[in-house]
């Protein structure tokens, strides 16, 4: 890769978060600069009133002036962004005339790679699912086969967008923490077989639009913080319980990330001291004690030994393991209070550490409910500090399928609303339906 595509590519890539990249130099405080932060801060007020807001109402909440809001929102209203909607009544003098996001405009695209699926959505710019579609596929053993699965949903997605709708990148979230310095490419050690794989470089370069990638436990913070039991709480904390157990901190209503990018890997805390081996290389980790594989695993054990259930080690799955909890089954029962009970240490922990005024659980295995929940409370009000236990609610996510795909492309949808020059290009984009017949092979793209 040259150094003039090495810098497009970092341009066009993002991870973590994409605001860096947007971010000018201290001396780079130019009028330009300062007119695009007006009108990104007016576009987000307007995106924030769905009914619609008066230009006096936003000169009043921006502290903008009337004749700044006035040429902001003019040049808004010509560029398709906004459009004039009803007029309010007024008891004395001219009515206002309500201003209005163009929700539909726009499509952004999000993508989950999940350790054992693939599932890709398509929004607009309200945040309202288009469609949403998932398959199946062992992503951390066949990175081929999960990124042609993405690349398949992704053009599925695209195939039947109206014409004159623009297409304003593609999220990904990743089963893996990521590093600044090799943008798209994921963990080797927590995913060895995609070492040679550059996630975002391949997917940048069959769409041409820009990518956003970031850790799934994020992406489910960051859904749940826009759509879910997030909203209004400004520090939480969302734990997905999946193959893998990840948390993503909402502090301040910003996701944390720490200094190198990987906070949030609780399932990688010590849980169970003489506990199993990790595939991190480590022993007694929460994500070795509750994750699916783990939780299987521990099932089979039983069953080998001979322990009375209506579970068949042929054909065993977290999904049939959880039902049979439900209908009562001692052995399903027993393991999943297990892995509450593992969930409720690490909650301990977290919550004397980070003090989140909600944890929010997600994944496959919080379908179990109060089965799964009950436990955790108990093991939590054991470990942490009285106060702390008192101050944490506990809730597992209504978002349902989808929610991490959901939340990749929240962070597209985010990055374009908080800077509004990536919606007014200045030459205009191929139509999402021409740019995938053209891009329809890998052919051409080398």
């Amino acid at each position: 890769m040259t150094r003039e595509s090495h810098l497009r590519y970092n341009l066009l890539v993002f991870i973590h978060s994409p605001n860096e990249l947007d971010r000018p130099a201290p001396l780079a405080a130019t009028g330009q600069r300062m007119r695009e932060h007006n009108a990104s801060m007016l576009l987000r007020l307007i995106w924030d009133e769905p009914g619609g807001v008066s230009r006096a109402d936003l000169a009043r909440r921006s502290g903008l002036s009337r004749s700044t809001v006035s040429g902001i929102t003019a040049n808004l209203i010509d560029e398709g962004l906004v459009v004039e909607g009803r007029v309010v009544r007024s008891r004395s003098g001219r009515p206002p005339i309500l201003l209005r996001f163009q929700d539909h405009r726009f499509v952004v695209v999000g993508i989950e790679l999940g350790s054992s699926h693939v599932s890709c959505c398509r929004m607009d710019l309200r945040g309202d699912l288009e469609r949403i579609d998932s398959e199946e596929c062992a992503v951390q053993d066949e990175p081929k086969r999960a990124l042609g699965l993405a690349t398949d949903l992704i053009d599925a997605a695209l195939s039947d967008v109206e014409d004159g709708r623009r297409v304003l990148g593609i999220g990904v979230a990743v089963p893996s923490p990521l590093d600044r310095s090799e943008p798209g490419r994921l963990s080797a050690r927590i995913l060895p077989k995609w070492v040679d794989t550059d996630l975002g470089g391949e997917l940048y370069e069959r769409y041409r639009i820009p990518v956003l990638i970031d850790n799934d436990a994020n992406l489910g913070a960051l859904a749940e913080a826009w759509w879910g039991a997030g909203r209004g709480v400004p520090h939480f904390t969302y734990v997905k319980v999946a193959t893998g157990v990840g948390a993503g901190h909402i502090i301040g209503g910003e996701i944390f990330r720490g200094a190198s990018g990987i906070a949030g890997e609780i399932g990688h805390s010590a849980v169970a001291p003489s506990g199993r081996l990790c595939r991190c290389g480590l022993s007694g980790c929460l994500e070795a004690e509750v994750g699916s594989t783990a939780v299987l695993a521990k099932a089979r054990e039983r069953l080998a030994n001979g322990a009375s259930s209506a579970l068949s080690a042929d054909d065993l799955t977290l999904s049939g393991m959880v039902a049979a909890a439900k209908d009562g089954d001692p052995v399903a029962t027993e393991i999943i209070t297990d892995a509450g009970q593992h969930l409720g240490i690490a909650m301990a922990n977290l919550v004397n550490l980070m003090n989140p005024a909600r944890v929010v659980l997600g994944g496959r295995l919080t379908s179990a409910g109060d089965l799964l929940v009950r436990p955790l409370r108990r093991a939590m009000a054991e470990r942490a500090l009285a106060t702390n236990v008192e101050d944490t609610e506990v809730r597992v996510t209504e978002l349902g399928r989808g929610a991490i795909a959901r939340g990749a492309g929240t962070l597209v949808m985010q990055w374009a609303l908080e800077n509004a020059h990536v919606l007014t290009p200045t030459a205009p984009a191929p139509s999402p339906r021409a740019s995938t017949r053209l891009l329809s092979g890998h052919s051409g793209l080398r």
